[in-house]
């Protein structure tokens, strides 16, 4: 009997080291596992602390409205206009070779003081052909305009009556409405896209979300066309109005795949909308940067510059912050008990 007892405690104790031994072999076979790949880890981040991502577009646009509200207190404007959107006097004057266009810039500005002056170089098949010189002077004023010549002549050491030379005046009144017009046409636009989302989900957090994430691209691309000091004309008003319409295509495609289909999960109908949507915006980035690279316009530069910033701006908002947002929604709708 006490024989039987002794093996029966003997096997109690060999069944409670079993499990030890288990353990033991379980920490050590997780110790040899490889970790996880890089993708793994970023795509695990984007799934599960997508709140937390909503910081950095928020911080963004945060940063992007200050240096905006920055621009406006300092300047008492909210960008940097160029001639065409508040009057002044533009000469194109041809010439060959490259003129030191900082240092002639800078005597321009010497004999027109309280004045601006913007000097570019005008080019031809890449190579240089002449010089556009700006300045926000009256151009109703004769005298005004004999200075500003007077000063490019002694400048360039030239008598511009013997050139062919373009002479472009704009009325500061002219310019003036030519700005207001592009910001209510602006405006007009991006309400009627707005209504064009709401009236089509007819949800009101996945319409706002859209809507902000073209308004956060169109926010961001002012800020860093400002920082980069370039002067916006018509053409840099008629980018914007291109740019909500690139800024919502992505949106609305994803908000069609997690609200409108029903297949699959809810993440895996945000991979599929990042895959042909990340295609869509990365073949438009590379037609722009191929555009900037080749063109000699300031006009198309301008255009493409800022809808380059925008679409890169686009991923940001579009992938993080309407992602997220979505989410957020339909994560409140199943506690609900509505499926989506």
């Amino acid at each position: 009997m006490e024989e039987n007892k002794e093996q029966h405690a003997e096997q109690k104790q060999d069944h409670k080291a079993e499990p030890k031994n288990e353990e033991i072999k379980a920490e050590h076979h997780k110790k040899q596992e490889p970790g996880k790949p890089l993708k793994d880890v970023l795509f695990d981040i984007y799934d599960k602390k997508y709140k937390l991502l909503l910081i950095i577009p928020m911080l963004i646009l945060f940063l992007s409205l200050a240096q905006i509200g920055y621009q406006l207190y300092t300047t008492g404007d909210f960008l940097n206009r160029d001639i065409s959107l508040k009057g002044g006097v533009t000469l194109t004057i041809p010439s060959e070779g490259n003129a030191d266009i900082v240092q002639l810039q800078k005597q321009i500005s010497g004999d027109l003081p309280g004045n601006e002056v913007i000097v570019r170089t005008l080019r031809s098949a890449g190579s240089a052909a002449g010089l556009i010189i700006e300045a926000d002077i009256d151009g109703t004023d004769k005298a005004q305009i004999d200075r500003l010549i007077s000063s490019i002549e002694k400048s360039l050491k030239t008598d511009l009556s013997k050139i062919d030379y373009g002479l472009e005046i704009i009325g500061s009144s002219l310019g003036a409405s030519f700005f207001k017009e592009s910001l209510i046409a602006l405006a007009v636009a991006f309400l009627f896209m707005g209504l064009v989302v709401l009236i089509y989900f007819r949800t009101f957090i996945p319409s706002i979300a859209i809507i902000l994430a073209a308004f956060s691209d169109m926010v961001v691309a002012l800020a860093v066309i400002n920082l980069m000091d370039v002067r916006i004309g018509t053409a840099g008003v008629a980018a914007f109005l291109m740019l909500i319409g690139y800024s919502v295509d992505t949106d609305i495609l994803l908000t069609v795949r997690v609200l409108k289909r029903k297949e699959g999960t809810v993440m895996d109908r945000i991979v599929s909308s990042i895959k042909t949507g990340m295609t869509m915006t990365i073949t438009a980035i590379i037609s722009i940067i191929v555009a900037l690279a080749v063109t000699q316009s300031e006009v198309i530069r301008q255009i493409m510059l800022i809808l380059l910033i925008g679409l890169i701006a686009d991923i940001f908002f579009t992938w993080i912050q309407n992602v997220g947002l979505l989410r957020i929604y339909v994560e409140r709708k199943a506690k609900k008990g509505i499926t989506i």
